[in-house]
């Protein structure tokens, strides 16, 4: 595909405000702990997107109506892993951590897809994959320990980060099975489907929980949530994969925790210390050494 070179130039821009537009979501699900309950704020947000799209969505339905009836039961799953588990365990992570801590975590998302794609794909890292996730995980356990490896045995100061670390996980899942199933469904579609069923996953709860009422502390909170990370950001994240591709796309998720902790500290007031900065150091350092690949073997040939 043969692209403006001009536009080329201003590509770069696409993955960084992608970027921008989820670390805020995530200062945003840290800020409105106050205001409104997990299961509120992860219920209309998809609401949100799910009326957004539907004026646009219900023609391309109909056209699709026979791929979907043939990938229904795997959308619904993936649905699961990447709409309500990860993002309603990540949520009720906010309640007991920090934004920085959230965007750091974020951030080893490639290293558990990693362990993860060992069990569904039955891919086994190289040397330097293995290499990368032992010093992934040495920056995690830096973090939730708080720069004091002692502070790992007060299990019960750790409720936050290990939320979080389960919401990663299941997005790891959700990200291989998008690799292992390779669904031939144009992406809006897919991503309206997930929607509804979403929406239907969050019923249980929102009848045992209860409902929030949407007030003036909430409402921008809500349609932020809805409106910018559920769909704009997947937007220019697609756009940059056309223009840069995905291997270069991918290696701005590593700004994510710089991002997320710059706009906690301008907002939320937190502190970024050293052992966030030597933890993010050693979790970025990892997911590139394991991206990086092994050298092929080359056969020597005797005559």
């Amino acid at each position: 595909m043969q692209h403006n070179p001009k536009m080329m130039r201003w590509a770069v821009l696409l993955p960084l405000l992608s970027v921008f537009i989820w670390s805020l979501n995530i200062a945003v699900t840290r800020y409105v702990t106050e205001y409104i309950s997990p299961v509120s704020i992860s219920f209309y947000r998809w609401l949100v997107a799910f009326i957004m799209l539907t004026p646009f969505m219900l023609p391309q339905l109909y056209k699709n109506r026979a791929l979907i009836q043939q990938h229904w039961k795997q959308l619904a799953v993936l649905a699961a892993f990447g709409m309500v588990l990860y993002q309603g365990l990540s949520y009720s992570a906010a309640h007991y951590t920090t934004a920085t801590n959230m965007g750091i975590i974020n951030a080893f998302i490639p290293v558990f897809t990693i362990l993860v794609s060992v069990f569904l794909l039955k891919e086994w890292p190289n040397r330097f994959a293995l290499l990368g996730c032992l010093i992934s995980f040495s920056g995690l356990l830096l973090v939730i320990a708080k720069g004091h490896w002692a502070n790992l045995l007060s299990l019960g100061g750790h409720a936050g980060d290990a939320i979080m670390l389960a919401a990663v996980f299941f997005y790891a899942f959700y990200g291989v099975l998008l690799k292992k199933w390779q669904l031939k469904i144009p992406l809006f579609i897919s991503v309206y489907v997930q929607i509804f069923f979403a929406l239907l996953y969050h019923l249980p709860f929102v009848l045992y929980f209860g409902l929030d009422a949407i007030n003036a502390q909430n409402v921008w909170s809500v349609l932020y949530a809805g409106m910018f990370p559920s769909l704009a950001a997947p937007l220019l994240w697609m756009l940059s994969i056309q223009y840069l591709g995905p291997n270069q796309t991918s290696i701005f998720m590593n700004l994510m925790p710089i991002v997320t902790a710059g706009i906690a500290y301008c907002w939320l007031a937190e502190q970024w210390t050293a052992y966030h900065s030597i933890g993010t150091a050693l979790a970025i350092l990892g997911v590139l050494l394991a991206q990086k690949k092994a050298p092929a073997r080359v056969k020597s040939i005797t005559k």
